[in-house]
């Protein structure tokens, strides 16, 4: 079986080849960080890892980048309404960002670059664009010459004849920046320094990078000039990736990706997700409701990476509801491996590739195989899931079941080996119970989540938490003094 990429730039399936045997070297942009990460950036770099995941799995060495964009006017502007400098607010939220993704067992990058630790290979690049006369420079501002890059919107299909004709209606004549350019859609490389605002020393004068040519620059300084694989979201194909395109290759003469992957839009009940609709949701508001972090793994995975993916309550609750069944599949052994005589292999359950079963693992490669399908693979997990918590409710009310034990041990470790290949991993009961059978741990978490909604005046999330805390057999007691007494 081979391995089949979408690839963007040629609206077709590709076989993937990468550039070096047995080695892939993937970009992928990064987050602003100026503010919280939403569920829009969870289905991204949750997809990312799942694409990583996959391709180390098939074999690969995998070298991972993704950027942190620390320099940009939302950053500035949160920094002047706070008072603060702007490293305070990219750190602050480069901070959060991984407090709130590493719950989604998405892996670290092998590096994160960040714009600031590289204004010098961004001067280098802007550079060899002025020199090979694809940009210019007007009153301290360098812009890229749209018009010296022949082959300009071969990602998006936007012509310089279409851009041309829709700038009319979007670009005031009469607007400064504009009266600088050559052509209005060409875009900013190099911004000349304002008042207030960092800046750093260039051969052009004081100033500060434009945003496209900052992923330019790190691609080319850590993974080369062509990389094989470029993701991020399906909004960056217009502008930023067809900017990245025109800067890198009329620097480089090469191409800059040799496949160009996007993950589809969030909606919220099929609306555009975004602050000024109200319909805003954080990682952290979704990790605050007491929700498992791999329900939200799960339900971002249940869609095919390129589609669409519409984030509702019964959404959540059906990922829910799936969550446990994979989850009572992925802890059988865990369960019921003392009494089929295994419980000594349990620490083996991920390693030992010769107790998978080879017939079901064809099956997980053929769905994933075809364009990352992930839907199909967890389909593969589901039947087997299904079939484990059958054989367990055997053993429970039955005390044996007609399967053999070995075929048994072999179905469970082939589950759990392909969930940790989509990054899908259950807690295990011995280690998160005490003594009498309650998740320490997580009955403090939930018993803070209460007292942040009751706060906040949210009754109903209030609510909620307290009648899961009963399905525990935790009685919650809210004293006159504020404070909460727990019976077990």
């Amino acid at each position: 079986m081979a391995l089949k990429i979408y690839n963007t730039q040629t609206r077709r399936l590709e076989p993937f080849i990468p550039l070096q045997p047995g080695k892939v070297t993937m970009y992928c942009c990064g987050v602003t960080v100026y503010d919280y990460c939403h569920l829009g950036h969870a289905r991204s770099y949750i997809v990312w890892d799942m694409v990583r995941r996959y391709l180390q799995w098939r074999g690969y060495k995998v070298i991972y980048v993704q950027n942190f964009t620390d320099i940009d006017d939302k950053i500035l502007n949160r920094a002047q309404q706070e008072g603060v400098s702007m490293a305070d607010v990219s750190e602050r939220f480069i901070k959060a960002y991984f407090e709130d993704i590493r719950p989604l067992n998405v892996m670290d990058a092998d590096k994160y670059p960040r714009v600031t630790e590289n204004i010098s290979e961004i001067q280098q690049l802007i550079q060899v664009l002025l020199d090979k006369n694809y940009a210019y420079v007007v009153d301290g501002d360098v812009y890229f010459n749209l018009q010296a890059f022949a082959e300009y919107g071969k990602l998006s299909g936007r012509t310089q004849s279409m851009m041309q004709a829709g700038a009319s209606g979007r670009v005031a004549l009469s607007d400064p920046e504009t009266i600088k350019k050559k052509h209005p859609s060409d875009f900013a490389l190099w911004k000349n320094a304002k008042p207030e605002e960092p800046a750093w020393d260039s051969p052009w004068g004081k100033g500060r990078p434009g945003w496209h040519i900052e992923c330019s620059a790190m691609v080319r300084a850590l993974l080369g000039e062509t990389i094989d694989i470029h993701g991020g979201g399906g909004d960056l194909v217009f502008p930023h990736h067809e900017n990245e395109i025109a800067q890198s290759e009329a620097a480089n003469g090469k191409p800059l990706a040799k496949y160009w992957m996007h993950n589809g839009m969030v909606t919220v009940n099929g609306e555009k997700m975004s602050k000024s609709l109200g319909n805003f949701t954080t990682i952290r508001e979704l990790l605050n409701r007491s929700l498992d972090p791999m329900v939200i793994r799960l339900f971002i995975l249940q869609a095919h990476y390129r589609k669409p993916l519409d984030f509702t309550e019964d959404a959540i609750l059906s990922a829910e509801n799936s969550w446990q069944t994979l989850q009572q599949g992925l802890l059988f052994g865990e369960k019921y491996g003392k009494k089929l005589g295994w419980i000594n292999d349990l620490d083996a359950k991920n390693k030992d590739t010769e107790k998978i079963d080879p017939k079901i693992v064809e099956q997980f490669q053929k769905a994933m195989d075809d364009d990352f399908n992930s839907p199909g693979g967890l389909a593969v997990l589901f039947e087997l899931a299904k079939h484990l918590r059958r054989e367990g409710n055997l053993l429970t009310h039955e005390g044996k079941t007609d399967t053999p034990d070995r075929q048994l041990q072999q179905q469970w470790q082939t589950l759990v080996h392909l969930a940790g290949v989509l990054g899908l991993e259950a807690k295990s009961e011995v280690n998160i119970t005490n003594s009498n059978g309650f998740d320490e741990a997580e009955i403090q978490r939930l018993i803070r989540q209460r007292n942040e909604a009751r706060k906040t005046k949210n009754y109903a999330q209030s609510d909620r938490i307290r009648e899961k805390l009963q399905q525990m057999g935790i009685t919650l007691i809210d004293r006159p003094n504020g404070e909460t007494s727990i019976v077990h």
